[in-house]
């Protein structure tokens, strides 16, 4: 784990990325032994890395959305999102210091160890394409 954390500290790792791999219900409620391996990571991982990474010094905010975004898009070759005009609106609008309770999962599945964490930033919007996908604001 330490040597996780020093990697990120020192740039040996430079990116953060989820497996998105879903199964359903039905395929994860087969047992450990038969049901795919994983557990759901996207819904919780910003979180998650705002509470293990940020807030305990590890990194700072921009290093990790940088990790989380920016370094596994020039990965993947796909170019950066950016605020620019005439750019399309791919974004992920949070309240870094709003905390919530994990669980109530849009995925198929919520086989996470996370369920019932209370964890820093909220997410409001994910907007791809200027489009928004999703939403955890009511309407007013």
């Amino acid at each position: 784990r330490q040597a996780i954390l020093d990697g990120l500290k020192d740039g040996t790792i430079d990116m953060i990325v989820t497996d998105h791999a879903p199964h359903s219900k039905e395929e994860k409620d087969r047992g450990l032994e038969k049901a795919p391996s994983g557990i759901i990571g996207l819904e919780t991982s910003l979180s998650l890395g705002l509470y293990s990474l940020v807030q305990t010094g590890c990194l700072t905010m921009m290093q990790l959305i940088g990790k989380m975004s920016t370094a596994p898009a020039r990965f993947y070759g796909v170019e950066p999102a950016r605020i620019a005009c005439g750019a399309p609106a791919d974004l992920v609008l949070f309240d870094a210091d709003a905390w919530y309770t994990a669980g109530d999962y849009a995925s198929k599945a919520s086989n996470t160890p996370f369920t019932g964490w209370k964890l820093p930033g909220k997410i409001a919007y994910t907007i791809c394409g200027g489009r928004i996908v999703y939403s955890t604001v009511k309407e007013v």
